[in-house]
């Protein structure tokens, strides 16, 4: 099948071209809609619009995207907890009946307790994953049933609940999720569509695609899989080399993550996968260069893809093959690695998929 390929949009211009975060900094309106439009004319599929306790609210930076494009779609980063299940099934409903199916939620529970103090929620993680799982099970009832129902969960309780409004995608829009600890894998087993997973070497990747389909199996459901990569490209492997040590050496800088920009460590367990294999080896497979995740401690998407175009959309193939559907992939000169990865590694991706799939 198709490989659905998502990237990220920023809401303000990079301070510099070795930025690790583009989800806070102020409001630019008109860079938004550039963004948007970069990534639509550069084919990827869909977009992620991240989420911090301090960054413009994802939704209406989506909306904002998305009456300024056509065939887009927008991953929005949504942490459950801090309104209601029933009226954000109603929101996510509307968005994707205004965009045309152009929606999905990536459900995140809290990068860390600090960050998710910033937002008032103090519930410490495991219970964080609980709550969540209640909150996906009356959001799906909401997007799935006709008639006005009762709920009485140990987080919510609704009488009479109902939207008159259904999703445009049925059942639902695709529902992404990320994580390592045990009660996020029961979470997303249960009511989530795609795995999403840091960038990890091809074979730890397949053990824990593996494990989790066993997990979701269990209820009786199918999921999707999606590796998350930072591409570093150009025209000869040297040169792609020489433009990664300049991003580590960049890294040295602000990271521009406000609440963890003196953290040096993991704050979450997928973060110490990465930096435990980063502290293992740098390089793993045919290019998946660790150097970046090591520097800083794994803060979020770090695992990076080193070589030429054609070396890196061969690199991606092979996730591929072992069940890897949908890739996020963004750089550290954010907007300019849209328009190259559009030129020059999106079209590659495609190709060597459909070969593929082609083959049978």
């Amino acid at each position: 099948m198709p490989i659905r390929i998502i990237g990220m949009i920023g809401v303000t211009p990079p301070a510099s071209d070795t930025q690790l975060v583009v989800i806070e900094g102020a409001l630019s309106p008109d860079y938004v809609i550039e963004f948007a439009q970069a990534h639509e004319t550069a084919g990827f599929d869909m977009a992620l619009v991240g989420y911090s306790s301090s960054s413009a609210e994802g939704f209406l930076v989506a909306q904002h995207a998305a009456a300024n494009t056509t065939r887009l779609g927008y991953l929005i980063a949504h942490r459950p907890g801090f309104i209601s299940p029933t009226l954000m099934a109603r929101k996510a409903a509307t968005f994707d009946q205004i965009t045309r199916g152009r929606l999905a939620l990536h459900i995140i529970t809290g990068k860390s307790d600090a960050e998710q103090q910033g937002d008032g929620d103090y519930s410490p993680k495991t219970e964080r994953y609980e709550r969540a799982a209640e909150y996906l099970a009356l959001m799906r009832k909401t997007w799935t049933t006709t008639e006005p129902f009762d709920f009485d969960g140990s987080f919510y309780r609704v009488t009479g609940a109902a939207s008159d409004v259904p999703p445009y995608q049925e059942p639902h829009p695709p529902l992404f999720f990320g994580g390592a600890s045990e009660g996020a894998l029961t979470m997303g087993a249960e009511h989530c569509d795609v795995y999403a997973i840091y960038g990890e070497p091809l074979a730890t990747t397949t053990e824990r695609i593996t494990d989790f389909r066993a997990k979701a199996a269990k209820f009786g459901r199918t999921p999707g899989f999606n590796g998350s990569f930072r591409p570093i490209i150009a025209e000869t492997e040297g040169a792609a080399w020489d433009k990664a040590n300049h991003i580590l050496a960049g890294m040295a800088g602000a990271k521009g993550w406000a609440r963890q920009e003196n953290i040096g460590a993991p704050v979450d367990n997928a973060g110490k996968r990465i930096y435990d294999m980063a502290l293992k080896q740098d390089v793993y497979d045919s290019c998946l260069w660790m150097g970046v995740a090591k520097a800083t401690g794994a803060l979020g998407n770090t695992s990076c893809l080193v070589g030429t175009p054609e070396q890196v959309a061969n690199a991606i193939v092979e996730y591929y093959k072992i069940g890897v559907s949908s890739i996020l992939i963004r750089g550290f000169d954010p907007f300019n690695d849209t328009i190259e990865f559009g030129n020059e590694l999106i079209p590659r991706i495609r190709a060597g998929v459909a070969a593929i799939d082609a083959a049978g």
